[in-house]
């Protein structure tokens, strides 16, 4: 059984883990909504039309927010898990690495769902 001061710093670590989770998606999808030419430029590059930018913010935001209400969290990390699967099958189409989402989505979302919802 684990103690209530244990729990209490699981949780608390959990809830730092998912705010460095979910900051990469928060900015991107204010990036998405702002557009601008290197946003653009960024999306041609990737082969992703400029008329995509408001969907995929809408999308992202959704799954943020879907990711950080509690009752929702689980099926927020599986659909934010999807969207860095689209994410990771676009960069390598193109040929660049996917350290970073690799790491962001199987790592630092399955960690901090086990540390903010602790076992009883």
């Amino acid at each position: 059984m684990i103690s209530k001061n244990k729990v209490g710093a699981m949780v608390w670590s959990g809830r730092m883990i998912t705010v460095l989770a979910v900051l990469p998606f928060v900015t991107s999808a204010v990036m998405k909504f702002m557009g601008g030419p290197q946003v653009i430029q960024g999306f041609s590059h990737l082969g992703w039309p400029d008329t995509m930018l408001i969907i995929l913010g809408i999308l992202e935001a959704g799954s943020v927010v879907l990711y950080l209400i509690p009752q929702t969290a689980v099926l927020g990390a599986i659909v934010l898990t999807g969207y860095l699967g689209g994410a990771i099958s676009t960069h390598l189409r193109i040929g660049e690495a996917v350290y970073v989402h690799v790491v962001l989505g199987f790592f630092d979302m399955g960690r901090s769902l086990f540390t903010r919802f602790p076992p009883a």
